[in-house]
């Protein structure tokens, strides 16, 4: 079997196992439409901590172990972690991770991190080069404010195009068919990952970074349209096509430019910016946004709809705006990048 297929994607030999996932939120989140899907939902956003900083570790450290408790696996079962997340050298998971001592990748990128991770840790499985990888990322509302934009307390005014960085963090145990068996696994609840489109840097020109939709809707359509040229494949093949965090602006860009490329994907594309919270009486204006918004919607809802075999197939399409404050302040564009992973129900 060619496991290289195309120019940019993989499909694997031995799909690897979703073995177990969690999602840990805060309170905003949970007041949302999935707010029953999530395993645990802050009482304060500061999950007890000194700092913003410091809760968005504790983030991860809580979801990490609910999925490994939710698995039945231990600590020294897992081979590798790979993680990653908005905060300078990735000081989340660093410092939320540590008393795991487990094996790290750190990896960036931007609200894309849960499809580089999933992405990395399902072609080790695949190799078998391990049997048992945690993949994690995280966001916080505030300590992403504090680094990208303005601190809380400046009370600055949101444009409508921008989106509310989501408080969460979402984990999955990728594991071998092997110990999937090991596990016993129902049938019911067994979900693999098929195959992976991994992404290039496309960058528009786009320099507000108030609009992170448009900074990344080209990257989400260049992926999806490699995706379905080096698969051979037609949107009709997939059930969703669920994007990151686009939000209600990059959904529209993202809708026209596949129209230009000539895919039609309007009736089955779904956003996780666009589902986690309510537009009606939850003001996040075009959505949500952060690593942790793709992450704890596929954690708590999409794996759920797949194990329960409500839909059977879906292409999962994280997104990233590459903003630096650097090369904000020396008045650079904004990159995008997206990664795709399909991943189907058994």
């Amino acid at each position: 079997m060619e496991k290289q297929i195309g120019k940019q994607s993989v499909r694997f030999e031995n799909p690897p196992y979703i073995m177990s996932s969690a999602a840990i939120v805060g309170q905003k989140e949970g007041e949302g439409p999935y707010g029953k899907f999530f395993d645990e939902i802050l009482n304060d956003d500061k999950a007890g901590c000194e700092c913003w900083e410091e809760a968005e570790g504790k983030l991860q450290e809580m979801a990490a172990n609910k999925a490994l408790s939710k698995s039945g696996l231990e600590k020294k079962d897992i081979r590798y972690i790979v993680a990653g997340d908005l905060l300078g050298q990735l000081m989340a998971s660093s410092f939320g991770l540590m008393k795991l001592e487990i094996p790290m990748f750190g990896i960036y990128g931007a609200c894309s991190t849960m499809g580089e991770s999933i992405s990395i840790a399902s072609m080790l499985v695949d190799g078998g080069y391990a049997d048992n990888i945690l993949a994690i990322t995280s966001s916080h509302f505030a300590s992403a404010e504090k680094q990208f934009r303005f601190p809380l307390g400046y009370g600055s005014q949101r444009k409508m195009a921008s989106t509310w960085t989501v408080t969460g963090s979402g984990a999955v145990i990728i594991s071998s068919e092997k110990m999937a068996q090991k596990a016993n696994m129902s049938d019911k609840n067994k979900v693999h990952i098929t195959g992976i489109t991994t992404g290039k840097i496309v960058d528009f020109g786009v320099k507000d970074s108030m609009n992170m939709g448009a900074c990344m809707a080209p990257a989400a359509a260049d992926l999806i349209e490699a995706h379905l040229t080096d698969f051979h494949a037609k949107p009709e093949d997939y059930d969703k096509i669920i994007t990151g965090d686009l939000g209600s602006v990059g959904q529209r860009v993202l809708l026209d430019l596949l129209r230009d490329k000539g895919y039609d994907i309007s009736d089955r594309h779904m956003d996780c910016g666009l589902e986690i919270f309510d537009a009606e009486t939850q003001d996040t204006h075009a959505g949500g946004s952060g690593c942790g918004c793709s992450a704890v919607t596929l954690s708590a809802y999409i794996l759920k709809q797949l194990a329960e075999k409500n839909w059977k197939k879906v292409l999962f399409v994280p997104t990233g705006a590459l903003l630096s404050k650097v090369t904000f302040h020396e008045g650079q564009s904004v990159p995008g990048i997206a990664h795709g992973i399909v991943i189907e129900s058994i």
